[in-house]
C-alpha cells in the first residue's frame, strides 16, 4: 500500500497509482482529530471546574473567619486587624481562580466547542464529496463494464454465426434459402459486434476521461480539503494552549499584588501597640489598696474574768463587723455572695445604668465620652435641618406663590424640640462626666443651675433657664429657647453675672463666632452683637442654648447659639461643639 503523504508538495494526495483506501484512512484520521480536540476541551472543563470549586470554597473559608460582629465592635489590635486584611487579600485572590475559571470557559472551552461542531460539518461535506465522487467514478466503470462485456458477447455470436455460414456454405447438400439466411444471419451479428465495439469504446474512452478527472481533480481536490480543515485544528489546538496559559498569566500581577498585600498585612503587626490597647481597654482608674493596719489582739490579755464577760453587741452584728478596726476580707464576702442561693436558680443580670456608675471610673468617662459625641452629631444634624426649613420658610415668606411658609412651623417646631431633649440629654451626660473627671467647679455650677432650683433666689434667671418668682413653687422647670428667633427675654439677677464677670484673669479664648441675626441684649448678663459681627467666644454652650462671648472691646456676655456661626479652635482641649 502506498504510503500517505506521497509526492514533494506534501499533499495527502497523488497523481499516479492512488488508492481509495486511503480515503478510508483519511476519514478514519479526521475523526481522531475531532475527537482528540474535544477530550482536550473535556480537560478544560474539568480544569475550570476545579477552579470555579477552589474559589468557592476559598470563599466560604473567608466568610467563615471573618467577624460576625460589626467591625467597630471587633478589638482593634494590629494582629485582628492584620488577619482582617489578609481575610481580604484571600477575598481578592478567590475572585482571580473566578477569572482564570471565566477565561477558561469563554476563550478556551466555549470557543472549541464551536469549532468542533463547525469542523464537524465542514468534515461531512468533505467525505460527501469524496463518495458522491467515488459513486459517479463507479458508475462509469459500471457502464464500460457492461458495454465491454456486450462486445465480448457479440463478438462470440459473431463467431458462431461466421461458423455456421461457412459451414452450410462448403455442404452440397444444403439449400441456397439456407445459405443465404446463414449468410445474412453473419452479417448481422458482425455489424452488432462492430456497434458493441464502437460503444465499448466510447465508454472506455468516457471511463478514461472520468477517471482521470477522479483521481488528478476530485480526490486532490477533496484531500486538500480534508488537509487544510486537518491544518486549521491543529493551529485552533495551539491557539487555546496559548490561551490556557494566557488565562492563568493574566491574573498574576494581580495575584502578587495579593500576596503583597498579606507580607504588608504581616508586617504592619504591633505588639506595643496591641499592649498599649489592652492596658487602656481595661484600665479601671482605680487608686491601689491603702496599707493594712496592725491590729493588737493582745489588749484584751490584762482584762479579769469579769471584764470577759460576753459583750451585748449580737453574734451576727460581730461578725458582720469584725474586731475594732478590722479591714473585711474581701475575698470572703465574694465567696459568701457567691454561694448565695437566688430563689428561681440562676441570679438574673443586673439592669444596665444608664449612668454606667457599675463601670471603673476610666471606663465610665470613655463611654460618656463616646454618648457625648453620638448626641453631639445628632444635634448638629437637627440644628442643620432647622437652618435649612428656616431658609425655605424665609423664600416661602418673601414669594408667597412658592409655597406656604405655616405649612413649614410643625416641622420646625418638631425638629427645635428634638433638639431641646437632645441638648439635655448633653447636658445629663456631661454632668455625668464631670463628675467622673472631678471637676465640680465653677463650670459645674453654671450648669448644674438648671436642676438645683431649690438653691435659686426667688426671681433668678440666667441665660440657662427662667424661673417664676412665685416661691409657693417647689419645682421650676427651666425654659430653653424653642426657636430660632429671638429667644425669650431673661430676668437674669443683677447680681449673678457681676460674680461671673468679675474674675481677676479673663477666661481664655476658645474660638470665635459670627453673628447670624442681630441681638439686642436687653436682658442683663447678654451682649448686644449685630448682623456678621464677629465675636470670640470664651465658654462654649453647654446645653443651655446660650454661649458665652467676648467683643473686641473686651466686652463679655451671653448670646443665643443659634443666632451665631461658632468655629472653635483645634488646640482647645476637650472642646464640644453642639451647633
Amino acid at each position: 500500500m502506498e504510503t500517505l503523504l506521497e509526492g514533494l508538495s506534501g499533499q495527502w494526495s497523488t497523481q499516479e497509482n492512488i488508492k481509495m483506501d486511503q480515503f478510508d484512512n483519511l476519514d478514519k484520521h479526521t475523526q481522531w482529530g475531532i475527537d482528540f480536540l474535544e477530550r482536550y476541551a473535556k480537560f478544560v472543563k474539568e480544569r475550570l471546574d476545579i477552579e470555579q470549586n477552589y474559589a468557592k470554597q476559598l470563599r466560604n473559608l473567608v466568610k467563615k473567619y471573618s467577624p460576625k460582629r460589626p467591625k467597630d465592635e471587633e478589638p482593634r489590635f494590629t494582629s485582628c486587624l492584620s488577619f482582617y486584611s489578609i481575610l481580604n487579600e484571600l477575598n481578592d485572590y478567590a475572585g482571580q481562580r473566578e477569572v482564570v475559571a471565566e477565561e477558561m470557559a469563554h476563550r478556551v472551552y466555549g470557543e472549541l466547542m464551536r469549532y468542533s461542531q463547525d469542523l464537524k460539518a465542514e468534515r461531512k461535506h468533505h467525505l460527501q464529496e469524496g463518495r458522491k465522487a467515488q459513486q459517479h467514478l463507479d458508475h462509469c466503470w459500471k457502464q464500460m463494464d457492461n458495454s465491454k462485456r456486450k462486445f465480448e458477447r457479440e463478438c462470440r455470436e459473431a463467431e458462431k454465426s461466421q461458423l455456421t455460414y461457412e459451414r452450410l456454405d462448403n455442404d452440397i447438400n444444403a439449400t441456397k434459402s439456407e445459405v443465404e439466411k446463414a449468410k445474412s444471419q453473419y452479417y448481422m451479428r458482425t455489424h452488432m459486434a462492430d456497434e458493441s465495439k464502437n460503444e465499448y469504446a466510447a465508454q472506455l474512452q468516457n471511463f478514461n476521461g472520468e477517471q482521470w478527472k477522479h483521481f488528478n481533480n476530485a480526490i486532490p481536490h477533496i484531500f486538500k480539503n480534508l488537509q487544510g480543515m486537518d491544518e486549521r485544528r491543529t493551529v485552533k489546538l495551539g491557539e487555546t494552549y496559548r490561551s490556557f496559559a494566557e488565562a492563568e498569566r493574566r491574573v498574576i500581577p494581580i495575584v502578587s499584588k495579593c500576596l503583597e498585600g498579606m507580607v504588608s498585612a504581616a508586617k504592619a503587626v504591633d505588639e506595643r501597640r496591641d499592649s498599649a490597647i489592652v492596658v487602656e481597654s481595661f484600665k479601671s482608674g482605680f487608686d491601689p489598696p491603702g496599707d493594712f493596719p496592725f491590729e493588737d489582739f493582745s489588749q484584751n490579755l490584762s482584762r479579769t474574768g469579769s471584764d470577759g464577760t460576753i459583750s451585748n453587741t449580737p453574734k451576727g452584728d460581730r461578725d458582720r463587723d469584725g474586731a475594732p478596726g478590722s479591714r473585711p476580707d474581701p475575698k470572703h464576702a465574694t465567696s459568701k455572695t457567691k454561694n448565695k442561693l437566688w430563689l428561681f436558680g440562676k441570679k438574673p443580670k443586673a439592669p444596665s445604668l444608664e449612668d454606667f456608675s457599675h463601670l471603673p471610673p476610666e471606663q465610665r468617662r470613655k463611654r460618656l465620652q463616646q454618648r457625648i459625641d453620638e448626641l453631639g452629631k445628632e444635634l448638629q444634624k437637627e440644628m442643620d435641618q432647622r437652618d435649612a426649613l428656616n431658609k425655605m420658610k424665609d423664600v416661602y415668606e418673601k414669594n408667597p406663590q412658592m409655597g406656604d411658609p405655616n405649612s413649614l412651623q410643625p416641622k420646625i417646631s418638631e425638629t427645635i424640640c428634638n433638639m431641646e431633649k437632645l441638648r439635655s440629654e448633653i447636658h445629663k451626660n456631661e454632668t455625668w462626666l464631670s463628675e467622673v473627671e472631678g471637676k465640680q467647679g465653677s463650670r459645674g455650677d453654671r450648669r448644674h443651675s438648671a436642676d438645683n432650683h431649690h438653691h435659686t433666689p426667688q426671681g433668678r434667671e440666667s441665660p440657662e433657664g427662667s424661673y417664676t418668682d412665685d416661691t409657693s413653687q417647689e419645682h421650676h422647670t427651666p425654659h430653653h429657647r424653642s426657636t430660632p428667633a429671638k429667644p425669650g427675654p431673661p430676668n437674669p439677677d443683677p447680681h449673678e453675672f457681676d460674680d461671673e464677670f468679675d474674675d481677676d484673669d479673663p477666661l481664655p479664648v476658645i474660638g470665635h463666632c459670627k453673628a447670624l441675626y442681630s441681638f439686642d441684649g436687653q436682658n442683663e448678663g447678654t451682649l448686644v452683637m449685630a448682623e456678621d459681627e464677629v465675636l470670640y467666644i470664651i465658654e462654649e454652650d453647654k446645653g443651655d442654648g446660650w454661649t458665652r462671648a467676648r467683643k473686641q472691646s473686651g466686652e463679655e456676655g451671653y448670646v443665643p447659639t443659634s443666632y451665631v456661626e461658632i468655629t472653635l479652635e483645634k488646640s482647645s482641649k476637650g472642646a464640644v461643639t453642639y451647633i
